[in-house]
């Protein structure tokens, strides 16, 4: 994956677009250290999908709630005043 310093970037975002659109991620450095990739919608979109399929269900999560027939620990927490 290319890198390209932002300024260059900025003066060639036609370019960073158009090969990002081809298929080839662009990677965007800001002083000197990666700030963010610029990727087609398609690829986007098909990461959004695959991190979607990764997500625990609610019944993943449930399971996993340790059992052991011990007490919860309750937060110790000071009610907001309210006004009405």
């Amino acid at each position: 994956m290319p890198d390209w310093k932002l300024q260059d970037a900025k003066n060639r975002f036609s370019a960073v677009v158009r090969e990002a659109m081809a298929g080839y991620p662009q990677r965007v450095t800001r002083h000197g250290k990666p700030a963010v990739v610029v990727l087609a919608t398609a690829d986007y979109e098909r990461l959004q999908r695959l991190e979607d399929a990764n997500a625990p269900s609610l019944q993943d999560l449930l399971l996993a709630i340790p059992r052991g027939g011990g007490e919860l620990r309750r937060l110790t927490v000071k009610p907001r005043p309210v006004d009405f």
